[in-house]
């Protein structure tokens, strides 16, 4: 077998293979008699079919495997020796299209190559960890806030006007088209003003009602209903306003702490300013680690594939455009070209990928089982009843199972830059952190 470079333009490469009839004919032969002792055929013993004869009959069947066995063969040895990773899949095909048997094969093989990552300091890098403390005012805030969540509903005065907000129990029927229908009525129901969990209008024309009071609440049925009976139906609700409750919120005691799963007022506290440090320390997290991934763009320059620049560009105006057209879908849309900045966007993200993997790759960084199967717990916990499901999907989709592990290998390898490089705590406000990460989204 001969192979030929006929390409070596920066990180393009292109080759010729050339495979001999006389090599693909003993290709054939060796699988045939490995084959040989397993054959039966009428006339002859099991194993003893001579090699001519079952070359006449089963030869032109094993051509091809011989063939695609051979060519694999050699673009495993190319890149053994060569040192090559292609960023992609190699382009293979016959150049000899009108070959027969008996002729030599002839193909060529295209790729680009993975760049050569150049070697940099790490403790060179230097960063910046915001560390924010919980304060106290923070943890009444969310004291508050579960205290709210907690709310009971007190009758109001007599003669009171529902407030958004406010309970209001309430009898109802429905009718379309002056029937009722099955699902539209209830009684004693209590409905909390500005919700959301009516047909909406529904909800606000309740605003304002007194207990005692019967009122038509009259609204359209939303097109894409769950109902198709209903769907897109004008719809009477008539009313019966038994009662109009104020919220309360629930008292800030050792009561509350326990229907939160706390031992009393203090161990909530205490579970408040764990949750809030977690919080604040993810945040500062994502900020050094936008800090370090500008750092090394700065820093570390090569060629880059220009494959996977268009390749990720594409994906980037393909994604930006749906943000933009939230309406579609599908992808039955036209194409829809990059622009300078999304190619601008996808070289930074090629290659701060690439010098991740390389980094990960040397540094003999992996997922591990334990850590994939947590991740796909957490994701499974989205589709509740379905987990099952979610956990076969995951097992024979290997495109997902790469996307839920590519963030996992991403944090440890920046884990391991920051534990590398020299970084520097800086004590400041929650504020201050906010509008750090307010930073970030905007870019």
């Amino acid at each position: 077998m001969q192979v030929k470079e006929t390409l070596n333009e920066g990180l393009k490469r292109g080759y010729q293979i050339t495979l001999t009839a006389a090599e693909l004919d003993e290709k054939v032969n060796q699988k045939l008699a490995e084959a040989q002792p397993e054959i039966e055929m009428k006339g002859f013993r099991k194993g003893k079919v001579p090699l001519p004869l079952l070359k006449k009959q089963f030869g032109q069947r094993l051509l091809g495997e011989a063939m695609q066995e051979a060519i694999d063969g050699a673009m495993t040895r190319h890149f053994e020796e060569t040192g090559d990773r292609p960023a992609l899949q190699p382009e293979v095909k016959m150049t000899n299209e009108d070959w027969k048997e008996g002729d030599d094969i002839e193909v060529s093989m295209t790729y680009e190559a993975l760049p050569e990552i150049p070697e940099f300091d790490l403790k060179s890098i230097k960063l910046e960890r915001l560390v924010v403390k919980p304060e106290e005012s923070a943890v009444e805030e969310a004291l508050a806030s579960l205290a709210e969540n907690a709310q009971n509903f007190e009758d109001r005065r007599k003669g009171s006007k529902a407030k958004e907000g406010d309970q209001v129990v309430i009898d109802f029927v429905g009718r379309v088209d002056g029937e009722p229908f099955e699902g539209g009525s209830a009684e004693d129901y209590p409905l909390v003003l500005g919700s959301g969990s009516f047909i909406p209008g529904f909800e606000e024309q309740l605003i304002g009602v007194k207990a005692g009071e019967e009122i038509e609440v009259k609204v359209t049925f939303p097109e894409e209903y769950g109902a198709e009976n209903l769907a897109g139906k004008e719809a009477v609700f008539t009313c019966t306003v038994k009662a109009v409750k104020a919220p309360k919120p629930a008292a800030i005691d050792d009561e509350l702490a326990k229907r939160y799963g706390a031992e009393d007022l203090e161990a909530l506290k205490g579970q408040i300013r764990e949750r809030l440090e977690a919080e604040y320390q993810g945040a500062a997290r994502a900020v050094m680690k936008r800090a370090l991934l500008d750092a090394l763009d700065e820093t570390v320059t090569f060629e880059l594939p220009p494959s996977l620049v268009e390749a990720e560009a594409a994906q980037i105006a393909h994604q930006l455009w749906h943000d933009e057209n939230p309406d579609v879908q599908g992808h039955d849309h036209d194409p829809v070209e990059p622009t300078d900045e999304h190619r601008k966007l996808a070289e930074r993200r090629v290659k701060l990928g690439l010098l991740l993997a390389e980094l990960g790759r040397k540094q003999e960084i992996e997922v591990s089982d334990a850590e994939m199967t947590q991740a796909v717990m957490n994701q499974a916990r989205q589709y509740p009843g379905q987990e099952r499901q979610f956990f076969e999907f995951v097992q024979q989709n290997p495109q997902m199972r790469q996307q839920i592990q590519a963030p996992l290998f991403e944090d440890k390898v920046v884990d391991y830059i920051f534990e590398q490089a020299e970084v520097v705590e800086k004590e400041v406000d929650k504020d201050t952190l906010e509008k750090a990460i307010d930073a970030l989204e905007k870019e």
